[in-house]
């Protein structure tokens, strides 16, 4: 009797051709890499949730606009809410006390300020997102390569047997398989996170956007005084 293949995956792993084991140790690289974006981007997107919220119970307390424009100056108030804020006011306060009087510029000066600081803190919001998405999307093509090749390496292997058997041919085909397995566990986890960040500042944009109106409202107020 023959004894049976060891199919185990460290064994697949460690018997593969060396093109799929590099595509492997590829995927496995990019898993990490993939894996510390996903951690580092919840950590941030947490922070910029709460950030948001603590600015926003602050600025809608009903407290003077100056004392906490000082403390967004300091640094007391942490966040991209903040940021966005202290553009608009210091914008505010510079063409109100320059020669600028007309309120409609006065507001649409501030406005230009906070959507200019808005990018400014979506960009750094969407960083390293779109390596989430390259990896979705490549690694089970670069998994598919490897398996291929693997696939190809098994049969071609069989050139020399005159008697081709599913046992002979099973291992060659498994441990190429192994590397689609490695890219798809790589591909997911990054679709999934991308799809939850993505959905995450859409809902930040939103809110940001929707205070950069109503404090447009406020100033407005201001500068008919």
């Amino acid at each position: 009797m023959t004894a049976s293949p060891d199919l185990s995956v460290l064994t697949l792993i460690t018997q593969a051709s060396l093109p799929v084991q590099l595509v492997m140790l590829l995927l496995v690289s990019i898993s990490i890499l993939s894996w510390t974006v996903i951690f580092k981007k919840w950590q941030s997107m947490r922070r910029a949730r709460q950030d948001t919220e603590d600015f926003e119970k602050v600025f809608w307390s009903g407290g003077d606009l100056m004392t906490l424009y000082k403390k967004t100056e300091k640094g007391d108030l942490p966040g991209s809410l903040p940021k966005i804020f202290e553009s608009g006011m210091r914008e505010f306060l510079k063409s109100r006390s320059g020669t600028l009087t007309e309120p409609s510029a006065m507001i649409d000066g501030a406005r230009r300020a906070m959507r200019a600081a808005f990018q400014r803190e979506l960009d750094g919001l969407e960083r390293n997102l779109p390596f989430l998405a390259s990896t979705g999307s490549v690694s089970p093509y670069i998994g598919l390569f490897g398996t291929v090749w693997g696939i190809m390496h098994a049969f071609t292997g069989l050139a020399n047997v005159q008697q081709a058997t599913l046992a002979s041919v099973a291992p060659g085909i498994a441990e190429a398989l192994v590397a689609t397995a490695i890219g798809l566990f790589a591909a997911i986890p990054a679709v999934v996170a991308y799809n939850r960040y993505a959905t995450d500042l859409d809902h930040l944009s939103i809110r940001f956007e929707g205070f950069i109106e109503e404090f447009s409202n406020i100033l407005q107020r201001q500068a008919a005084r």
